[in-house]
Formats: C-alpha cells, sequence, structure tokens
C-alpha cells in the first residue's frame, strides 16, 4: 500500500495545511461492489483516519427512496448514470468539486463531461465505473467468434439461446439489431417483430450470474446476453465463453459516486471518492473482477492480458458503444407491457 499517495490526497483536502478531522462516513451502495472491499477501507482509514460504513440497495428505486427518507445519513452514493438527473432534480445530491478529487484530471473528457453526471450543469457524479450489455457464446460451439448480433436469430443455434428476462434489455437489445438509438426508439413495432422472431430461439431466461454460470458449464447454451464484468469472472474462472461486442454496438451503462447534498462530512466524502477511482485501489480490485475503470491512467495500469485492458480497452469497442440514459416510466410502461406480451404467447 502507497500510503504517500493518500496522505497527499488528505493534504490537498485541507484549507489551512491543519490535519482533516477524522470523520466517519457513510456510503450507500450495492453490496461487494468495491466500495466496501475490507482492504480498502482499511487502507483509507489508516491514510486519513476516516472510518467507513455501508449501508446497501437492491434497486435504484431502493436507493432514492433511502436518500429521500433519510436525509443526513449518507456521505456517498453510487448512482448509475441514468438515474443521476433524477436525483439531482429531486435535490438528494449536490455538486462534486473536482478541485476536491486529485485524480479527476486523470478522467478522459468523454466520460468527465457525461450529460448525465453533469445534470442541472456541473458535476454530480465523479466517474468511477462502466461496463457492457453483450453477449457472450460457448466456445466449445463455435469454430469461428461470430462478429454480429444476427448470431441469436441463426437457427443453427434454435433452442440454445438466451437473454435475462428483463423488458428495458430485452427492448435495448432489439435497438440494436435493429439499428436503433436505444435512448430514442423511434420503431418500437420493429423492435416487436424483432423479439417475436428470436422467441423460438430461446431455451430459458437467466436472471442472475450464477443461473447463467450454470447454464453454460451444463453446455445449455451457445449464446447469451451477458454483463462485462461478469464474463471476465466467468472466463476467469475457466468457463469456455468468450465475451462478443457485435459489429452493431452494444449496451453500456456507467456509474458515478455522488455526494448527498444533506451530508456534513463532504472533505471525508470527497477524500473517499478521491481513493475509489485511485488506479492502486482499481489495480487490485480488478484482481477479483471489478468493472472498468472510469479512470485511464488505472485502465492503462492494468496487465496488458487483463479482460478490461484488452477487450473494454479497445477504442474500436468503445466507439460501438451506446450509453443508456434515462427512461421515463412512460416508456418503461410500454416496454414492460410489450414483454409480458411476448412472452406469454410464446
Amino acid at each position: 500500500m502507497n500510503k504517500r499517495i493518500l496522505l497527499a490526497t488528505t493534504v490537498a483536502l485541507t484549507t489551512t495545511g491543519a490535519a482533516v478531522l477524522a470523520d466517519e462516513i457513510r456510503v450507500l451502495n450495492w453490496q461487494g461492489y468495491g466500495t466496501d472491499e475490507d482492504w480498502a477501507i482499511s487502507a483509507f482509514t489508516e491514510a486519513t483516519g476516516h472510518t467507513v460504513v455501508h449501508e446497501y440497495f437492491n434497486s435504484e428505486q431502493e436507493m432514492l427512496t433511502k436518500l429521500r427518507t433519510n436525509p443526513g445519513a449518507y456521505d456517498v452514493v453510487l448512482i448509475n448514470a441514468a438515474f443521476t438527473p433524477q436525483a439531482q432534480a429531486e435535490g438528494l445530491i449536490g455538486p462534486v468539486d473536482s478541485s476536491m478529487v486529485a485524480n479527476f484530471s486523470d478522467v478522459p473528457e468523454n466520460l468527465a463531461a457525461n450529460p448525465d453526471l453533469n445534470a442541472g450543469g456541473a458535476l454530480h457524479g465523479m466517474p468511477w465505473t462502466w461496463g457492457l450489455t453483450s453477449f457472450a457464446v460457448n466456445t466449445n460451439e463455435f469454430n469461428e467468434m461470430p462478429t454480429s448480433i444476427e448470431v441469436f436469430w441463426d437457427t443453427a443455434h434454435e433452442g440454445k439461446v438466451s437473454i435475462r428476462d428483463d423488458a428495458l434489455e430485452a427492448v435495448q437489445f432489439a435497438a440494436i439489431a435493429t439499428g436503433q438509438d436505444i435512448n430514442d426508439i423511434l420503431d418500437l413495432d420493429a423492435i416487436e417483430a424483432k423479439l417475436a422472431e428470436l422467441m423460438p430461439q430461446i431455451k430459458t431466461y437467466w436472471g442472475s450470474e450464477n443461473d447463467w454460470n450454470q447454464f453454460m458449464a451444463a453446455g445449455d447454451l451457445d449464446v447469451a446476453t451477458f454483463w462485462s464484468g461478469s464474463a471476465s469472472r466467468s472466463m476467469a474462472s475457466g468457463l469456455p465463453v468468450q465475451f462478443i461486442v457485435p459489429d452493431e454496438g452494444a449496451i453500456g451503462w456507467l456509474d458515478g459516486l455522488s455526494i448527498p447534498t444533506s451530508s456534513t462530512k463532504k472533505e471525508a466524502a470527497h477524500a473517499f471518492i478521491n481513493w475509489m477511482i485511485d488506479p492502486e485501489f482499481y489495480v487490485k480490485w480488478a484482481e477479483s473482477g471489478a468493472p472498468a475503470s472510469a479512470n485511464a491512467k488505472a485502465a492503462a495500469a492494468l496487465p496488458d492480458d487483463a479482460f478490461n485492458k484488452r477487450v473494454l480497452g479497445d477504442p474500436a469497442v468503445v466507439a460501438r458503444v451506446q450509453f443508456q440514459r434515462p427512461v421515463s416510466d412512460e416508456n418503461r410502461e410500454r416496454y414492460l407491457e410489450l414483454w409480458q406480451g411476448l412472452k406469454a404467447a410464446q
């Protein structure tokens, strides 16, 4: 552990040269998602004196509810970029002062200027991690790796295809297959028709990473949608799978770290956010299957054979990604109705 990096951060956060008083900060996040790594918290506490306590949520809606009903309870919160504008509009989160986050200088402009993380005209979410929803294949069933999303509709794989049972994900997946913008779908009828053509191909739907791994290990599937971080872990565990980003593109997501408006420990919160995007933290976290880092310096520090550097570090891959933007409640309801109707007719 290089204490000098964190100690330098602590000094940078002081305005008078005096040491920052130690605080206990409360972090709201998904359980097991980076910020609660024991070794990382211990290193942060040793270097700054600040202690860290976690509380968890199981959905974005639960996260927003916790922020609404528990003012002052949290100091750092993980928010997907697609939900950041809503949290900002409701006054639940305040601006992140990038001058207090030394590692922000290593975040590429395209992520630093993400319009959703900069909701309200100021940075309200520090870019932290990103990843893809695309697909992976059973390498035992392919002599050559597919390059097109159309492999899902190839009758050679009938009965050995799977997608996640999620209406939004299914619709956006079909939007890519029909050449549409996932954030501005203009032809929902084409998407419904495309998904209807897919239904006879499907063996089962998956709901969790564990489900997916079990289906693939049993040889039940040839091809299935999957998340990049999960694919990295599956490949590392020895499953015969390969993650594919097709020519048509993939769905991208971006997570940010925000500071609730009601936090009274903002200096310590900024220090923790700086540690979370530090290359030293990320490289160690990546050993256990972290998503891609929003910090270019952290990504570059990975070993050359690391999944997030070899696959997601390819500029040609990144250029094909469509990052998710906020989805209105009306559209979510339309997509859910469409998806449930297709499953009912199967």
